[in-house]
Parts: structure tokens; sequence; C-alpha cells
């Protein structure tokens, strides 16, 4: 871990963490930050040799307990339940819960069960998998959930006629909604957890612009081979490292913040910069969206969450 890393990262000895979507870019750089703090990590990750790849860096920075990589595929929940119960049959507990995966401005793809992929993996992937471990939190001291959401945010919102773009789907559209959809989740999860008496803290992080492979997903998807060369090289001349991006992450992660505090990069525009607390739209703290979408969320997965 860098000396950068260190100083936002305090000291996770004896705590257990999962890191979605720890393969690479910001989950890979949180999950090397956490386990370099003496945290046990298990990384969730849908490719298995990307998974393997990044176990080994994970690995050569665990200061302590040996990480773990368990087969995660945020877009479907068959494969969340199955996470669930390994990490289950692994751990008596968990101690931090890091929803990261996330895809970004793909074209119109579903889910395994017919969920927009945007809105099935970013939000509901994580909403089902928090569902699924909060019995394993609600063992640990002191649970915290952190979910990684974005400034794209800012011009979201949650068209609740159409949650899955069948009528209309316009690829940032559908991603700012899912990113507004993490905070709308962060926040109704720590108003929940109050309410209910419970000590976990729920947490969000966004990375600025941070240059990973994530910008280099949809172009993939869409074969277009000059789109992807000319994000790659737009990312490296003006995008912070990876690195950079997972501190405030890192940050939410471990630091001793106010309950559903939200974290980002302090420079100019929340773009880069070492962490600092934030602020979020107006739209993402509306009590009754984060009631209607908790609401729907946990008819569409089949699951609820009881903090």
């Amino acid at each position: 871990m860098s000396e950068l890393a260190a100083k936002w990262t305090s000291n996770q000895s004896g705590r257990v963490a999962v890191v979605t979507g720890a393969n690479s870019g910001i989950g890979l750089h949180a999950a090397i930050g956490l386990a370099a703090a003496g945290a046990q990590v298990i990384l969730g990750c849908r490719d298995a040799d990307r998974g393997a790849g990044a176990l080994a860096e994970v690995r050569r920075a665990a200061t302590e307990q040996e990480p773990l990589l368990l087969p995660l595929d945020l877009a479907d929940l068959d494969s969340i339940a199955r996470f669930a119960a390994d990490v289950g049959r692994e751990l008596p507990q968990l101690d931090l819960l890091v929803n990261n995966a996330g895809v970004m401005a793909t074209p119109r793809r579903e889910t395994a069960q017919g969920f927009e992929l945007q809105f099935g993996t970013n939000h509901l992937g994580h909403f089902a998998l928090t569902a699924q471990l909060m019995p394993l939190l609600k063992g640990s001291p002191t649970p915290r959930v952190v979910t990684v959401a974005s400034l794209v945010h800012r011009i979201g919102r949650i068209n609740f006629d159409d949650l899955n773009g069948r009528e209309h789907y316009r690829r940032w559209g559908a991603y700012a909604q899912s990113k507004l959809a993490n905070l709308l989740f962060a926040y109704e999860l720590q108003s929940r957890a109050v309410h209910a008496g419970s000590s976990l803290l729920s947490l969000a992080a966004h990375p600025g612009y941070a240059h990973t492979n994530l910008q280099a997903v949809a172009p993939q998807m869409d074969g277009r081979v000059r789109h992807e060369r000319l994000y790659a090289a737009v990312g490296k001349r003006t995008g912070q490292s990876a690195a950079m991006g997972a501190l405030p992450t890192l940050y939410a992660a471990t630091a001793n913040l106010r309950p559903g505090a939200y974290v980002g990069p302090s420079g100019p525009g929340e773009l880069r910069g070492e962490p600092r607390v934030v602020s979020s739209s107006s739209s993402s703290k509306d009590p009754s969206t984060r009631e209607r979408l908790w609401s729907v969320s946990e008819e569409l997965t089949r699951v609820s969450i009881a903090p």
C-alpha cells in the first residue's frame, strides 16, 4: 500500500471485508488497501482469470489474514445468493461490505432476471447482496456498508414508470439513474439502521474521474475499437489513477465518520484529489423517493433487508 493510501486507511486488524468488483480498478485498489491495513478481504469477482490475478496482488499486500476469491456476478440474482452462501460457509461474521462493482453507459442489455443491465447490476445486484449478507454483518459489533456512487448521480432521476428502459433507453441516463439509486439506497439503509437501533453504518463514496477499465466496457460491447482507444487515451491524460480514485472508498470504509456520510475527492469539481466528506444532490436525499425505491427493489429482487 502506498504512503498516501496508508494515510487515509485506518487499522483494520481482525476485520473481515467483502469487496465486489475487486478484480480491477477502484475495487482492486480498495481490496489492496484493506488487506494492507490488516483486514481479511474476500474478493467478489465475475471473471475467474482476472480475479485470480487480483487475488495474487491482494495476497502480496496482505499483512495478516489470507484473502479469498469467490465467484460473484451481480447481474444474476442466483449468483448473488450462491456468493452469500459461500461467504457464510467461510466466515462466522462480516465487518465491512464494499458495494463497488458496476457497469457504465452500456448498450441496452438485460441481466439474467431481465432487468436493464446498469440498474440491475449497479443497484439491484448490490441491494440483493446487502440483504443476503446482512445476517453476517449483524454478527459484527461495528458493521459497515460502503456503496460506491458517482458524480453522474447529479443528472440522474428515477423513472419508476420505466426503470428497465424498455420504452426509452439512453445509456448515460440509465447509468445516472443507477448511480442516483446507489445513493438513495445508502441513505435509506442508514435511516433504517438508526430506526432499528442497529450499530450499522451505511456510507457512500465516489472516485471522481479515475482512469479505469470501466470506461472501456461499453465500447467493447459495441465493438467500437476507436472509441475504446479514445477513452483510454483521454483517461490516461486527464483522469487520476485508480489508486487515487480508491482513496474515498478506503476513507469511507475505515474512518470515523458520521452515519450516512458521502466521501469524494477534495479537488476542483470533486474530480481528483485526496478524500473529504462531500455533499450530494437534493434528489438523492428525498425521503419519499428513497422509500419507494426500497419497496420496488424488495419486490424486484424478492429479498428484504433488516438492519
